[in-house]
């Protein structure tokens, strides 16, 4: 037997006491979500707490619905955009010729 530590490898609160040391569980009640792809989320609420309305669903991300029938939408993604297209949804072809021939008058030293 190597070394005198009885305790070793064991944690504070570790015991076979279980419930009956840390008292009795809040009353819970689970609720069924479920997301477009059709996947169930139940997770589990205290009986007096207010359950949220939509739920994300772990499995694909999608927010989940208490109605079966109807989920929520799964959210529209945006594709990634240049700095190019942001440029453009602020200027016109107009402003970006002026801006241009601007430009390339003060590189010319015309300015």
């Amino acid at each position: 037997m190597a070394g005198g530590n009885a305790i070793r490898g064991s944690r504070v609160g570790a015991g076979p006491m279980g419930e009956a040391e840390r008292g009795d569980s809040a009353p819970r009640l689970r609720i069924s979500f479920w997301c477009a792809n059709g996947h169930e989320t139940r997770p589990s609420f205290a009986s007096d707490a207010e359950v949220p309305p939509h739920w994300d669903c772990p499995r694909c991300g999608f927010p989940a619905g208490t109605d079966r029938e109807d989920p929520p939408a799964p959210p529209r993604t945006e594709p990634y955009k240049t700095h190019l297209a942001y440029v453009r949804e602020r200027r016109s072809e107009a402003d970006g010729e002026a801006i241009l021939a601007e430009a390339l008058a003060k590189l010319r030293g015309e300015i």
